[in-house]
């Protein structure tokens, strides 16, 4: 018996003194209301109510139990309503930087459907790992090595010029000779989500080995200045092939390494990290295949 459901009936008949007002107030038929006060009385082993053919009236044990069942019904309504806010609460979640707008947004929605409202914090990497040791977010996208993660993001280099038949583009090429002394090298931008040591100490690491100038190799935290650069001169943006088509860039993957953002998450339990790994759409807003 659900007694729950039986102690709503009975309050609900006991204050409107009849079954047809009772059961319509409790929204339920009257024969449901009729057979769940029965099965409360028969649970408890006497009358809670005498029946006539218009009314009822609570009987001396009625009037003992009704306060307690009457607790009961509100404690009942109260669990459900913080079980609805807590459902409905905010889930604060760290996304990156440079997740665009409409993956984001399907994201959300997915989210909605398996009863969670997601709040994005979007975030550089250093940032998003903070917001989540500090308990500031419920969860928080990660830049993790490749091979760690559960998303993996190609790394390569974006240009404005049409690339042409090539297959990849080597970084030596972009090597100044001895005759360009007094021009500036061709740089490589590296974004402020590449810039964890996977990503960027292996960019610089490439470019010391080929014998690039250090000042080839650029770490800046504007993806827009960056792109600016990239769309004005001959300079390559280090990004995710989505990324360049988004910024109407050529993009071909790097010769000498191979290079990729890996994600996971961090949050503050294991269910929580599992519900975020669950939602089809987090692949698409990191760039994930």
């Amino acid at each position: 018996m659900d007694v729950v459901a039986a102690c709503k009936a009975f309050v609900s008949v006991s204050g409107c003194g009849s079954f047809t007002a009772g059961a319509a107030a409790a929204r339920i038929p009257q024969s449901v209301a009729s057979r769940r006060i029965a099965a409360l009385e028969k649970h408890f082993g006497a009358r809670l109510l005498t029946r006539s053919s218009r009314s009822v009236a609570l009987t001396p044990f009625g009037q003992e139990v009704l306060p307690s069942a009457r607790r009961l019904v509100e404690f009942a309504e109260a669990l459900e309503h913080d079980a609805e806010q807590a459902r409905l609460r905010p889930f604060r979640l760290a996304v990156p930087l440079v997740s665009a707008a409409r993956p984001l947004a399907r994201l959300v929605a997915e989210a909605r459907r398996h009863d969670l409202t997601l709040d994005l914090h979007p975030a550089p990497p250093a940032r998003r790992a903070e917001l989540a040791r500090t308990l500031e977010v419920r969860a928080a996208l990660v830049a993790v090595p490749p091979d760690d993660g559960v998303w993996r993001v190609p790394l390569g280099l974006a240009g404005r010029d049409d690339p042409g038949p090539a297959k990849a583009i080597y970084v030596e090429t972009l090597r100044a000779g001895r005759a360009d002394r007094g021009v500036r090298g061709r740089r490589i931008w590296i974004e402020g989500e590449d810039d964890v040591p996977h990503v960027r100490d292996r960019i610089i690491r490439l470019g010391d080995a080929v014998g690039l100038r250090p000042a080839q190799v650029v770490v800046t935290s504007s993806l827009v200045a960056a792109t600016a650069e990239v769309l004005a001169s001959t300079d390559l943006l280090l990004c995710s092939p989505g990324q360049a088509e988004d910024l109407g860039l050529h993009w071909l993957p790097i010769g000498e390494i191979q290079l990729a953002r890996g994600y996971d998450v961090t949050a503050r339990s294991r269910e929580d990290a599992q519900r975020i790994r669950a939602l089809p759409p987090v692949g698409a807003c990191l760039g994930a295949a």
